[in-house]
């Protein structure tokens, strides 16, 4: 496993009996993420709560691309970016979160996307985004799909939340062979699919 950043180890220390209380959540698949080697972990996205949901269900720090406006403040820059966060221009083609999302797979570590790119104000599950395929096309990573589901579509204390994992795909799994938008955007529904499944599953026990 690779060091993670003292930072990341006490917020999830501190993290897990909080999580535990407010959002009572519990962990299905985590045996589904291997303990080492390069993995995009590409959860869908339905509050601010999601990157440490997903993050104290499991030991390994990914590393998560978030928007520009959260590093203004350079306290809260410095924080979130030893939690493992690195900042990405929505809407713009940021060449420079690209190459870092890159580093990040090309160490052997945990790169977080979140497939529909933006939070679900509905619950719903809104158009995945391509970006998880590119940087898994560019970089020959795995993705592993994981669904936050809770109890009544949107997250509220004090009510369950369940934290599934799926298993990784592979790019042949994902049909990536040469890149073509055609490929990237059947690949994105292929991940998104897989995460549709995990709700499904999640909400019939």
């Amino acid at each position: 496993m690779k060091r993670r950043s003292i930072v990341f180890v006490i917020g999830r220390i501190l993290a897990i009996p909080l999580f535990k209380l407010l959002f009572h959540y519990r962990v299905k698949g985590k045996e589904n993420l291997p303990k080492d080697g390069a993995f995009i972990v590409c959860p869908n996205h339905l509050s601010n709560a999601d990157p440490m949901l997903v993050s104290v269900t499991q030991k390994r720090q990914i590393y998560y691309m978030a928007k520009a406006e959260l590093f203004k403040n350079p306290f809260a820059s410095a924080v979130i970016r030893e939690l493992g966060a690195f900042p990405v221009d929505r809407g713009a083609g940021d060449g420079k979160a690209i190459n870092t999302a890159e580093e990040v797979v090309k160490d052997g570590r945990l790169l977080g996307i979140f497939i529909e790119g933006t939070r679900s104000k509905t619950g719903e599950f809104l158009r995945p985004k391509s970006g998880a395929a590119v940087v898994a096309f560019q970089t020959k990573t795995p993705v592993i799909p994981v669904c936050v589901t809770p109890k009544n579509k949107k997250i509220k204390l004090f009510q369950r939340v369940t934290i599934s994992w799926g298993k990784p795909l592979s790019l042949e799994e994902l049909g990536l062979i040469s890149g073509s938008p055609a490929e990237l955007r059947n690949a994105s529904r292929r991940i998104m699919d897989e995460i549709k499944k995990l709700r499904e599953e999640a909400l019939s026990e």
